[in-house]
């Protein structure tokens, strides 16, 4: 489960475990995915077999899961009203739909997790502030690439992000580099800091 913001703050706040938490920061590492999708769609995205086609929408995101053994992939977005809140994903070891059962699981699944969000008690999880303020560190890496470079916010992000799947780490671990002061980047790439 990933709390998301329209201004593009994310943060995962549950996982089933640490591979499903890989999978999952790969689509905020690469900027593409159906967490991203079903978030700005406001609307499910539901891809049964990502062999089928997934590729030519997620270009890098479909082969890195694809390798990490997800066939099927499905993303439901946690809202109220217009009120986005983030995206619960459902990977799958092997293609094929939802059950009409499952399905109906899943969207009480993602009503359960909205109301445990804006609730925000102790058994609800991470709250969402929670979630999201562990961003923080990312937003001042951006900030640190973006006066480095003499480039605009957006595209600080995006050269992280490219450093981070050219290098195969994730987008935090970059962010954390950046901000400790390991890694800089120059006009000609990023490198090691001295």
């Amino acid at each position: 489960m990933s709390v998301m913001t329209a201004e593009g703050v994310h943060g995962m706040a549950a996982a089933s475990d640490p591979a499903t938490a890989l999978i999952e920061e790969l689509q905020f590492t690469f900027g593409e995915g159906p967490c991203i999708d079903a978030f700005a769609a406001s609307r499910p995205v539901l891809v049964p077999d990502l062999d089928d086609g997934a590729a030519a929408r997620w270009p890098v995101y479909t082969p890195a899961v694809i390798d990490a053994g997800v066939r099927a992939v499905f993303a439901f977005p946690l809202q109220v009203g217009a009120a986005r809140l983030g995206v619960l994903d459902v990977f799958r070891d092997r293609p094929g739909p939802l059950s009409r059962v499952e399905l109906g699981q899943a969207f009480v699944s993602a009503d359960a997790v909205v109301s445990a969000l804006l609730d925000g008690q102790e058994h609800s999880g991470v709250p969402l502030d929670e979630a999201l303020g562990g961003r923080a560190e990312l937003f001042q890496a951006q900030g640190m690439v973006m006066v480095q470079l003499g480039v605009p916010l957006a595209e600080a992000l995006v050269r992280m992000r490219a450093h981070a799947y050219a290098t195969g780490r994730p987008l935090h671990d970059i962010a954390a580099d950046v901000v400790a002061r390991r890694l800089r980047f120059g006009l000609d790439g990023a490198e090691a800091a001295p």
